[in-house]
C-alpha cells in the first residue's frame, strides 16, 4: 500500500513514498484511517530533522510499524502520539550517525522494543513519551519547547500558539525553526525531575483525554 509521496519540493526530491506492507492487512484496518492524514506530517518532521528524502520515509515506515503494532484503544490523541514517536525516531538515527562518525559509542537513545497488546505497552509507551519529553527539556528553551509541543505534537495554528503564548506568529515560526537546529544539536540544559515528571504528567493528560487547557497554562507560565 502506498500510504504517501513526498510533494517535489521537500529537499529536492520528489516521487518517494512510504511503504506499509510489511504490516499483515488484518493488522492495518484498525490503524489507517488514523495514520494516514497525518503521514504527510510524519514526514514533513523526518525531513526537517534529517534533510534526506530516503531517511525520512525510513522514519514514516518505522512509525506505521510501531502504530500498527501498538494498543490503540489506550491512545486518545494519535495525531500527538504519532509526531512524537517519529520525532524520536528522527533525532535517534540523525544522533546515531553522527556518533557512528565520531565514536564507537552506543546510540543515543535507548531503543524500546515494539510495543504490542498487553500489559507491557502502557509502561513501553510512556518510557518513550518519558525520553522524548526529557530531550526537549535538554535542548529547548522554554519558548521553543512550548512551540515545538503545541505545533508538533497537537498541530495548533501558529496564530492560536501566538495567542497563548503571549508571542507573534513570525516570533513563533522563528522559535519551531531553531528548535528543530537545537534537537539535532549537543548542547544539554540540566533537568529538574520535577519539571520533567510535570510536563510527561500534563503532556500525558492532554493527549490521553483531548483537554489541553492545563498543557497550555504550564506551556504559558513557562514563557512567561
Amino acid at each position: 500500500m502506498n500510504l504517501l509521496e513526498s510533494p517535489p519540493d521537500h529537499a529536492g526530491h520528489a516521487g518517494h513514498a512510504a511503504r506499509i506492507d510489511e504490516v499483515p492487512a488484518g493488522r492495518q484496518d484498525g490503524g489507517v484511517a488514523a495514520f494516514a492524514p497525518v503521514a504527510p506530517r510524519l514526514l514533513a518532521i523526518g525531513l526537517r530533522v534529517l534533510h534526506d528524502a530516503g531517511e525520512a520515509e525510513d522514519v514514516v515506515q518505522e512509525t506505521w510499524l510501531r502504530w500498527s503494532r501498538a494498543d490503540r484503544s489506550a491512545v486518545a490523541s494519535p495525531p500527538a502520539y504519532l509526531a512524537l514517536t517519529a520525532t524520536r525516531l528522527a533525532l535517534n538515527v540523525a544522533q546515531s550517525a553522527r556518533r557512528r562518525r565520531e565514536t564507537s559509542a552506543g546510540p543515543w537513545l535507548p531503543e524500546t522494543a515494539d510495543p504490542s497488546a498487553g500489559p507491557e505497552t502502557a509502561a513501553e509507551r510512556d518510557e518513550e513519551v518519558g525520553a522524548a519529553i526529557r530531550l526537549l527539556l535538554e535542548r529547548l528553551t522554554p519558548a521553543e519547547r512550548a512551540v515545538y509541543l503545541l505545533r508538533i505534537a497537537f498541530d495548533y495554528p501558529y496564530r492560536r500558539i501566538s495567542r497563548i503564548l503571549h508571542l507573534g506568529e513570525d516570533h513563533a515560526r522563528q522559535l519551531l525553526r531553531r528548535a528543530h537546529g537545537r534537537l539535532a544539536g549537543e548542547r544539554r540544559h540540566p533537568v529538574s525531575a520535577a519539571a520533567h515528571q510535570r510536563l510527561v504528567r500534563t503532556f500525558a493528560a492532554a493527549a490521553r483525554t483531548g483537554d489541553l487547557a492545563e498543557l497550555e497554562e504550564l506551556l504559558a507560565g513557562e514563557v512567561a
